[in-house]
C-alpha cells in the first residue's frame, strides 16, 4: 500500500487464503471457532452495525450464535491477522441490542478498513450466488462449491464468481485553481427530487474487446458528444449492485467544446468550477439547472473518490 489515498470500498485487511477454500477437513474446523457476518439477501444485503459515530463496527458473530439457518451454506472470506477465520452467510438478522440495520452504501465509508473489505467481499458474494442458480452452459441447477467460491452442477461444470468491469470519469479541463472546472452529468434513469439534482461522473460497462480506457473515449463521446484526451488511471473499487469492479480515471477535454447529451442517458450535463464543487462539499447551496441544489455523488462510491481527487489537483 501507498500513502495515497484509496477508494472507500477498495479497503481491507483481510488475508483471503484462497488455498483454503478446497480444504474440507480445514473449514469444518475453521467454522468451528469463526467470526461471521450475516447478510440478508431479502433486505439488500443488509448487515448489522452498532455505534452512530463513525466508524460505525460492523457486527460478527460466532457460528454457534446464529439463531436460525441460514439461507445458504457458510462463505469462507478470509482470515484475520490475529488468526480467526472469518465467514459469511444469507440469513435474518439477529435481533441485538443496540445495533442497527445498515446496506454498503450507507455505510461504507464510514467503516475501518477491516470492516469495508469484509462487508464488500461478503455482499459482492453473496450478490453472485443469488443470480447464478444454474448454469450458464447446460442450464442445469448448480450448488454452491469451494466454500462459496465457485459453483458447479451436476454433471460437474463450474461457474466461478462473475466481475463486470466499468469505467468510470471524472472529465476536467486541466485548468488549476479554483476556476478549473469538471464535467459532471445527471444520469436519465436517476429517480428526481424536488429541488435537488444529483450529478456525478460519467461512466459505462467496458464492452467485449475493449480496453478500458477506449471505453472512457466511447462513452464521454457518446453521453455528452465531447472528446477527451491524457487519460490517467486513478484506482478501482468493487462496486457489488450486483456485481461490477468500477475503474476509475480523470481526462482533459476542452471545457468550450459543445455538450450534446444522449437523452437516453444523461438528462442534464454541464461544467462546474472547484469553486462550486468546494462549496457544495461543505454543505453550501449551490444553485443549477434553474434553481435546484447541486446534489453530488454519495460518499461510498469511487465517483465522489474522483471528484476529490480532482478538487485537490491530482490531475
Amino acid at each position: 500500500m501507498t500513502g495515497e489515498p484509496a477508494p472507500p470500498l477498495a479497503r481491507t485487511t483481510l488475508d483471503r487464503a484462497a488455498h483454503r477454500r478446497t480444504d474440507p477437513g480445514w473449514l469444518a474446523e475453521a467454522w468451528e471457532q469463526a467470526r461471521v457476518l450475516v447478510l440478508d439477501s431479502t433486505d439488500d444485503g443488509r448487515a448489522l452495525v452498532r455505534g452512530v459515530a463513525a466508524p460505525p463496527e460492523l457486527v460478527l458473530v460466532g457460528s454457534g450464535e446464529l439463531p436460525e439457518v441460514p439461507r445458504s451454506v457458510p462463505m469462507f472470506l478470509g482470515v484475520e491477522s490475529d488468526g480467526v477465520p472469518v465467514f459469511a452467510v444469507d440469513a435474518p438478522l439477529p435481533e441485538l441490542a443496540g445495533t442497527r440495520r445498515v446496506n454498503l452504501r450507507e455505510v461504507g465509508h464510514l467503516l475501518t478498513d477491516r470492516d469495508a473489505g469484509i462487508f464488500t467481499t461478503a455482499l459482492a458474494l453473496l450478490n453472485w450466488h443469488v443470480r447464478h442458480g444454474y448454469s450458464s452452459s447446460t442450464g442445469q441447477p448448480t450448488e454452491v462449491d469451494e466454500a462459496g467460491w465457485s459453483r458447479v452442477d451436476p454433471g460437474g461444470d463450474r461457474i466461478w464468481p462473475r466481475t463486470d468491469p466499468a469505467m468510470i470519469v471524472l472529465v476536467h479541463d486541466g485548468v488549476d485553481g479554483p476556476d478549473g472546472r469538471c464535467l459532471l452529468g445527471n444520469n436519465a434513469t436517476w429517480p428526481s427530487t424536488p429541488g435537488r439534482r444529483r450529478y456525478s461522473c460519467l461512466a459505462g460497462y467496458v464492452e467485449p474487446g475493449e480496453s478500458a480506457e477506449a471505453a472512457v473515449l466511447r462513452e464521454v463521446s457518446e453521453e455528452v458528444g465531447v472528446a477527451v484526451e491524457e487519460i490517467g488511471y486513478a484506482g478501482s473499487q468493487s462496486w457489488p449492485f450486483p456485481g461490477s469492479l468500477m475503474l476509475g480515471f480523470l481526462a482533459r477535454a476542452d471545457a468550450d467544446a459543445p455538450i450534446q447529451v444522449d437523452p437516453a442517458e444523461i438528462a442534464h450535463a454541464r461544467w462546474f468550477t472547484r469553486r462550486e464543487i468546494g462549496a457544495a462539499l461543505a454543505d453550501q447551496p449551490v444553485r443549477v439547472d434553474g434553481g435546484d441544489l447541486l446534489v453530488l455523488p454519495p460518499p461510498s462510491s469511487i465517483a465522489l473518490f474522483l471528484v476529490h481527487r480532482w478538487l485537490d489537483g491530482h490531475c
